[in-house]
């Protein structure tokens, strides 16, 4: 198994996220692109000590960034993962 601190990058705090956590005990959680879902649950387990009920899993591409000349540069691809958390489990994002 991967080491956790690898896989999971760090919480994403966005409007959607927020109330997501708040209505339905969801959180969104930036993760290593090669990550499955059981390795981002173990990882979550591990490292914010909660109970998690399912993983989704969303992958994006990285932005075209235009440079200066008429060249685009290219941001990281990453991924992000919807973590449920099951019933009374709660991540202390202050």
């Amino acid at each position: 198994m991967k080491d956790p601190s690898a896989i999971i990058k760090g919480i994403q705090l966005t409007e959607k996220g927020t109330e997501l956590s708040d209505k339905h005990n969801k959180y969104l959680v930036r993760v290593d692109p090669a990550a499955n879902k059981l390795e981002i649950k173990r990882a979550v387990e591990l490292v914010f000590r909660v109970s998690v009920a399912a993983v989704n899993t969303m992958n994006y591409r990285g932005k075209l960034k235009r440079e200066r000349q008429s060249r685009y540069g290219r941001r990281s691809d990453w991924k992000r993962a919807v973590v449920t958390l099951k019933e009374g489990s709660k991540i202390d994002l202050t």
